[in-house]
């Protein structure tokens, strides 16, 4: 495929099918939600609404870690960290638009400033009352800092188990900043009692299915980015890097570079997941740091297909949805249950539920179009008698 080739000509079957699904969620959700009266044995709650928007920003992150993960072997238990920030970003914006309706009625500092006696409002939430400032830092932060710790890494040649140690020592050190309360951040409880987005009420009918439709978007959108990534002359020197990291160092290729660049992409889309999380849930803390949170990515990822994007994210939607079903029923059992899917897919199914999937109908799907082998006995025999 050359490098002119149009990007909807790189889709393939399965993207298309995911691509596909969106799109109908994003028809069939609306008019569940809005287009039939509650009374309707087919109606779906606003709460289910929130629930499905929170399901796709866990497959936005899920998808962000397959794409180092998958395509440049890049193990990061870490991906909270980001998610983390994006969703901090948002959180200052929706805390700035509650205005003198908060508790005490201050109308420039959040509440939590107010108990903790902050006499003016901290500089870096300065410019956050507007929401382009606001989208700009959802992407810059977790950007920024992907990059930093990237670049000195992959330069490094931190590689393995290694880096992946250090990614979690990061997410947890942030976790512990951001439980002090002199970080300005809301200490241990974090941004909530959110009112508004973009001046509409954060808690209305409409712009709870808006914020669904934003995320299925989010996530067609960052699912078109890494495939053209993926399939490109790019993507195939990341799977090198991956492979054979030293092979493609010796052919003059700098692995860094290509690993940074991933990272950092990466980190943004991670950081986009937890900007339409936080308005979907309602609240922001310094537990969605937690080590935990990126280590459970991992198994959406794995359980989903590493390295096949649409199966990453197919696997964060099941999992989570699995959660909840068992959370409800016996929530003493879920993390036994989440530690029996990854043994279980790792020992069963390691390529994954999708990655399976490709590997058995696609395989036969080939076999299946290749040509006859042709009978060579009779060329033989010719050029036997011709000696």
């Amino acid at each position: 495929m050359g490098p002119r080739t149009p990007l909807l000509a790189r889709i393939d079957l399965k993207g298309w099918i995911f691509l596909g699904a969106l799109a109908a969620a994003c028809l069939i959700v609306p008019l569940l939600n809005l287009g039939l009266p509650e009374g309707s044995p087919l109606h779906l709650p606003t709460y289910l609404v929130s629930l499905f928007g929170k399901y796709l920003a866990f497959a936005l992150l899920a998808l962000s870690l397959d794409l180092v993960w998958g395509y440049c072997g890049i193990l990061s238990l870490g991906h909270g960290a980001f998610f983390g920030l994006g969703g901090y970003a948002m959180g200052m914006y929706l805390m700035r638009q509650i205005g003198p309706r908060g508790v005490y009625g201050d109308p420039v500092l959040p509440d939590f400033m107010v108990f903790l006696n902050y006499k003016e409002l901290p500089w870096y939430w300065l410019g956050f009352d507007h929401f382009g400032v606001a989208a700009v830092m959802v992407l810059a932060v977790p950007g920024l800092l992907a990059f930093v710790f990237g670049w000195l890494a992959f330069r490094s040649r931190v590689t393995g188990v290694y880096l992946s140690i250090i990614t979690q020592a990061m997410t947890f050190a942030l976790m512990l900043a951001f439980f002090r309360n002199d970080m300005g951040l809301g200490g241990n409880n974090g941004l909530t009692d959110f009112k508004d987005i973009l001046g509409l009420p954060v808690q209305a009918q409409g712009v709870r299915v808006a914020l669904f439709l934003a995320t299925a978007l989010a996530l067609a959108i960052s699912y078109l980015i890494a495939r053209l990534m993926t399939v490109s002359a790019y993507g195939k020197i990341l799977i090198a890097v991956r492979d054979a990291e030293s092979r493609t160092r010796f052919l003059g290729y700098r692995p860094e570079h290509f690993k940074t660049l991933a990272f950092v992409v990466s980190a943004m889309m991670a950081g986009v997941a937890g900007a339409l999380y936080v308005p979907q849930v309602g609240i922001i803390n310094p537990s969605e740091f937690a080590p935990t949170n990126s280590i459970e990515a991992v198994i959406w990822v794995a359980v989903g297909g590493r390295g096949t994007l649409v199966g990453a994210a197919l696997g964060a939607i099941l999992v989570n949805y699995a959660k909840t079903l068992l959370t409800g029923a016996l929530p003493d059992a879920w993390l036994f249950a989440l530690g029996a899917l990854f043994i279980l897919v790792t020992l069963f199914m390691p390529k994954g539920i999708v990655g399976t999937a490709i590997e058995r109908f696609g395989g036969r799907r080939a076999a299946a179009k290749l040509p006859p082998e042709p009978d060579i006995a009779p060329k033989l025999a010719e050029e036997g008698r011709g000696l």
